[in-house]
């Protein structure tokens, strides 16, 4: 787990003009609970950097909506640039093109979804959603595909997989818990939200990483935990403990699958039962 540090603005510049004057009653405003306050101005006149002033000022999780997926990547290069120490993240919709279902009655033409999703828009996604959990000087700059639902946190966070170094820990249960978290046991195509499997030593590829994470094992012992460059094989670092984070946003436990499919099943006894009884054909 990454250990969090205050907000902090890196610039060679300071606040200026009317800007020390926003900051102050922007950062006010938030301190006393309003929910809802404007800044106006023209282009260029600073706005952002008026804003990450306003973040650090007040040290909290900060999530960011643009209207677009351009705007949203052109503020997160620029926060990036305000806060190098601090985790900003970009989370917009990780569809490069989408189809939905549809019929045209005129020509009895049915066109069926397609969809091609951003393998890297999906991956900045998780670091995203995975940086909330690990840190508190998070920014994330975002697209309105935001305000949908991605399910529960507690069960994204009850989902998880984590592991410490000396704790003992079977190793076929580390296998079965990644299966059930979403990651595809791979050992040719290794790839992101991938893992394999060599004797003791088990490497995975987080969904929302890029480098390998090696567990190390010594019987049921976790020996060491390192992370490593996929390319290279260089050891960027030994970790004391780490958590592996779902391969999809969308994880259920199986507590409620097995709920939900009581609960579907009735429902669906009770709709044959109606249809049945009016003679409809099933």
């Amino acid at each position: 787990m990454v250990k969090s540090r205050p907000f902090q603005v890196v610039s060679d510049f300071s606040p200026s003009g009317d800007q020390p004057q926003a900051i102050d009653a922007l950062a006010a405003g938030i301190e006393a609970g309003m929910r809802e306050q404007t800044l106006l101005g023209a282009t260029g006149t600073g706005k952002t950097f008026t804003l990450a002033h306003v973040i650090a000022r007040v040290q909290k999780p900060t999530l960011v909506i643009a209207h677009n997926k351009t705007l949203a990547a052109q503020l997160c290069s620029e926060f990036r640039q305000f806060f190098p120490h601090n985790a900003v993240h970009y989370f917009v919709s990780y569809y490069d093109y989408y189809q939905p279902e549809a019929y045209v009655p005129q020509t009895d033409t049915y066109i069926e979804k397609d969809a091609s999703i951003n393998d890297e828009i999906d991956r900045l996604r998780h670091a995203a959603t995975s940086a909330l959990f690990e840190r508190r000087d998070v920014i994330i700059v975002a697209s309105v595909s935001c305000i949908y639902g991605l399910g529960s946190p507690e069960d994204y966070v009850g989902m998880t997989l984590s592991l410490q170094h000396g704790e003992f820990r079977d190793r076929d249960k580390i296998l079965r818990r990644l299966v059930g978290i979403r990651y595809q046991r791979n050992d040719m195509g290794f790839t992101r939200g991938t893992f394999r499997v060599r004797g003791d030593v088990i490497e995975i590829i987080p969904v929302y990483n890029e480098n390998i994470i090696r567990i190390e094992l010594f019987g049921d012992e976790v020996d060491r935990i390192l992370e490593i460059d996929p390319i290279t094989g260089e050891i960027l670092g030994e970790l004391e403990q780490v958590t592996i984070y779902p391969a999809n946003h969308y994880v259920t436990s199986e507590e409620k699958m097995k709920r939900a499919l009581v609960a579907i099943e009735e429902e669906l006894q009770e709709r044959l039962a109606y249809f049945r009884s009016r003679g409809k054909l099933l």
